[in-house]
């Protein structure tokens, strides 16, 4: 019996032995393989953030449907049906989708929306066929209603036509730019109809806009064009594009400490040009009932999505000529502003009413509005801090001690 059991007791030791043995040497291999899964698990999860990111860049209204689901608004429907963005892409009857989208999707796209009427069709006919061939999509606000009279041009069926009568640019915008249904457009032109474009080219234009990181620009005017506001957009003809303009005229000095409008950081509302996320900031800062804009060119830089000195620009070697008609305007001869406004003035010169004072009174009240509203939210918003204004106050403790 002794001899038996000192033979099941060497038989278990060995067996263990045997066992401990393969533990020992299975757990280098069990480290190495914990060790590749880790390593695997955390490749993974750097792709899917980095992945992450570049679509919040590319696609950054995107995210308004995680928003509208995380409060509960979409419950109701299944994750995969929810389409956050929209576009501006005709979509033909006679087929599933429009020829566009079986381009390649990493194409870059562009939008130009003009408000239009019927007399200056020559002008708008020249602009828009610039345009087309560059990858563009053009949208025109009939601010006159009269859409019928374009159907004749050869490219009038490939734009989206809108009317809305006696409307401005802004208002047009506001309501059918959505930052949701433009989010596909790399760069936005929001164009008056009266701009010459002889000597503008889109392509070049965009290269340098894009090139130089501008977020907000502008083509610079011909030093012949019938109306100049700002100096800063006056074509440099020796530079490819400029940030700021040097000028010491009355209270306005601008040199290079100049850090705002209209010295620097400024582009004007005639022909601006916004990049998606640009345009993005641009939208919530038009306001629902103002109707000129008056005073929002100022402000335009806070949207430059950084240093308003760096991003917002003019560009010289592309330029256009600004003709000066006025807005719902009319038709007259080349160089000389004539507007409905004075057709009415002549209309109504016998009752001594004269319609441009109450446009300029409307004007002025629009303006102030504008400003109002800006200074009651910054005192509103506590946490708000204009960095510009900050290193204006701490230059000027150095300057002023």
């Amino acid at each position: 019996m002794t001899s038996f059991r000192s033979w099941k007791l060497l038989k278990r030791n060995y067996f263990d032995g045997v066992k401990f043995g393969l533990k020992m040497k299975q757990l280098p291999f069990m480290g190495f393989l914990f060790t590749t899964m880790l390593f695997i698990v955390y490749r993974t999860t750097t792709y899917q953030y980095k992945h992450t990111e570049m679509e919040e860049k590319l696609y950054p209204f995107d995210s308004l449907k995680e928003s509208a689901l995380a409060s509960g608004l979409l419950v109701g429907l299944p994750h995969g049906i929810i389409r956050a963005s929209s576009d501006l892409e005709l979509k033909p009857l006679w087929s599933t989708s429009s020829s566009r989208s079986k381009a390649d999707p990493s194409t870059r796209r562009f939008l130009l929306a003009i408000p239009v009427g019927i007399k200056q069709k020559d002008n708008v006919n020249r602009i828009v066929q610039k345009f087309l061939p560059e990858n563009f999509t053009v949208i025109l606000f009939h601010y006159d209603g009269k859409v019928d009279g374009w159907w004749d041009l050869d490219w009038s069926n490939e734009v989206i036509h809108i009317a809305a009568k006696n409307q401005t640019k802004w208002w047009f915008a506001k309501r059918f730019l959505h930052p949701a249904v433009v989010s596909i457009y790399d760069y936005i032109f929001l164009w008056d109809e009266d701009l010459g474009v002889e000597h503008f080219n889109p392509g070049r234009y965009l290269k340098i806009v894009r090139y130089e990181g501008l977020e907000i620009s502008q083509p610079a005017l011909d030093p012949n064009s019938t109306e100049i506001h700002h100096r800063i957009t006056i074509r440099a003809r020796t530079k490819k594009f400029h940030r700021r303009v040097y000028e010491r005229r009355g209270s306005t000095k601008c040199s290079d400490v100049s850090e705002g409008p209209p010295c620097t950081g400024f582009v004007e509302g005639m022909a601006p040009v916004f990049s998606r996320s640009a345009w993005y900031c641009a939208w919530h800062l038009i306001q629902n009932d103002l109707v000129h804009g008056w005073g929002m060119d100022m402000k335009l830089g806070y949207c430059a999505q950084g240093d308003r000195t760096k991003k917002v620009g003019v560009v010289d070697s592309e330029y256009i000529v600004h003709k000066g008609i006025q807005t719902l305007g009319g038709h007259g001869p080349p160089g000389r502003k004539v507007s409905n406004t004075e057709e009415l003035t002549k209309r109504h010169s016998a009752t001594g009413m004269d319609p441009r004072m109450e446009i300029r009174r409307q004007s002025t009240w629009e303006l102030q509005i504008f400003k109002d509203r800006w200074n009651q939210a910054v005192k509103e918003d506590k946490n708000w801090v204009d960095p510009f204004l900050r290193k204006l106050r701490l230059l000027n403790r150095r300057h002023n001690p």
